[in-house]
């Protein structure tokens, strides 16, 4: 009987096979966290180990609030600061224009590795997967105590088979297939599960769409989401490695898995999720013409080069209607886009540009809704109270269907606008 991704991968950080549903006890590969590590850094003094089991396993990327909103933000960042010089730990991204958003940054530096365990301390952590790497969130005591000890358990996921053929047809994206997986899986129908993504659909995406899928696994409760890592894969980590030992895996023909789904890229059509939550899906159709008062454009989610180049083909020459921020999710992406034409082309259509960072998504600032308001995003999460007042409410769609919208301040068909 073959093995799945998740089987492979645990096993391979032991030294032996194990199976579904087996305890595992690993050692991190590298252990990524954000503003959050000054509240981690407490709860591990608290356990009375004075150093981290390895330094240069730790990655510190601030990004939450950048730059600090508040007091509280700002001690935040402080202590983290503080800690990660106290333990002489390098991979520190502070607030400067070398950072970005966590799930961005980290590929970026050549974190992401095929085969690697990686534990985050934010649960869209399974971004990682689009490069092949276990990746998984984990709650901040459990970091604390990963610091103390390089150790952290796992029981070995059962596993989702999510196979995709074809192409999306024009205005259509990665982010309309996963907004419709989410709308079928539903929110708790991975529960702790690692979802794979098959097919010639898959290898046919770029590595950008292929982590806007793995970033939504969490939100249908998954453990980890994974793609296969091919030679896009290869081609975008080569020169910048930061470990050795990494090994590409991936499921054997003969896996064995929970469940399996199966879609056609050219059937898929825009669509939203609808507040408040993730898995409400509707197609376009179903929604437009539903006044918005913001529109959104950036994070992990979809704030890659391609993302904003996507926004700006729909806007250019265009006004928006309602205010539209955008914000790159690196600031490696917002220089891209600056030298490509791209920020001046979102500016010209009335868009703000903001600095690389989480800000509104979190509704941290740079954002926030009002009592009623209504947004359309492409991040992550349209919980109640997500991006600041709880009596607002958010759509999430594709970068395509957000620029459309704001032009016409009301949810619009992005095939339409193109």
């Amino acid at each position: 009987m073959g093995k799945t991704f998740a089987e492979k991968a645990l096993g391979r950080s032991i030294g032996r096979q194990v199976c579904a549903n087996e305890v595992v006890t690993v050692e991190p590969d590298f252990c990524m966290s954000h503003d959050n590590t000054g509240p981690i850094s407490r709860t591990f003094k608290k356990i009375g180990v004075k150093k981290v089991w390895k330094p240069e396993r730790l990655v510190v990327i601030l990004d939450h609030g950048v730059p600090a909103p508040s007091s509280d933000h700002a001690v935040n960042h402080k202590e983290a600061r503080e800690f990660m010089r106290e333990q002489g730990a390098p991979h520190f991204y502070d607030v400067m224009s070398g950072g970005g958003v966590c799930h961005q940054k980290f590929p970026e530096e050549g974190f992401a590795l095929p085969g690697l365990i990686v534990i985050g301390s934010d649960s869209h952590t399974c971004t990682y997967g689009a490069f092949g790497t276990f990746a998984t969130g984990i709650g901040r005591s459990e970091m604390a105590a990963a610091w103390a000890t390089g150790q952290i358990w796992f029981k070995v996921p059962e596993s989702v088979k999510i196979t995709a053929t074809g192409r999306f047809r024009r205005g259509v994206s990665a982010k309309d297939f996963i907004l419709k997986v989410m709308g079928d899986v539903k929110s708790d129908g991975a529960d702790y599960m690692s979802v794979e993504f098959h097919g010639d659909g898959i290898t046919n995406m770029s590595i950008a769409e292929r982590m806007t899928l793995c970033n939504l696994g969490i939100e249908m409760g998954a453990k980890n989401a994974v793609c296969p890592p091919d030679d896009r894969v290869l081609e975008f980590i080569k020169g910048r490695e930061k470990a050795t030992g990494w090994e590409p895996l991936w499921a054997d023909a003969d896996a064995v898995y929970a469940k399996q789904f199966t879609y056609d890229l050219g059937d898929i059509v825009p669509g939203v999720a609808k507040p408040h939550t993730v898995d409400n899906y509707a197609t376009i159709d179903e929604v437009k013409g539903t006044k918005i008062d913001q529109a959104f454009i950036g994070t992990c989610t979809n704030g890659r080069l391609e993302d904003l180049h996507a926004a700006a083909e729909i806007l250019k020459g265009r006004k928006i209607a309602v205010r539209t921020v955008v914000i790159p999710a690196s600031w490696n992406i917002y220089r891209e886009a600056m030298h490509d034409g791209t920020i001046d082309s979102l500016l010209e259509s009335g868009c703000i540009v903001c600095n690389s960072g989480c800000g509104p998504c979190l509704g941290a600032h740079m954002g926030t809704l009002a009592p009623g308001e209504a947004c359309i995003s492409t991040a992550n999460r349209n919980f109640k109270g997500r991006m600041g007042d709880k009596d607002s409410f958010i759509y999430l769609a594709s970068p395509y269907a957000v620029a459309a919208s704001a032009i016409r301040g009301e949810i619009a068909d992005p095939r339409e606008a193109l």
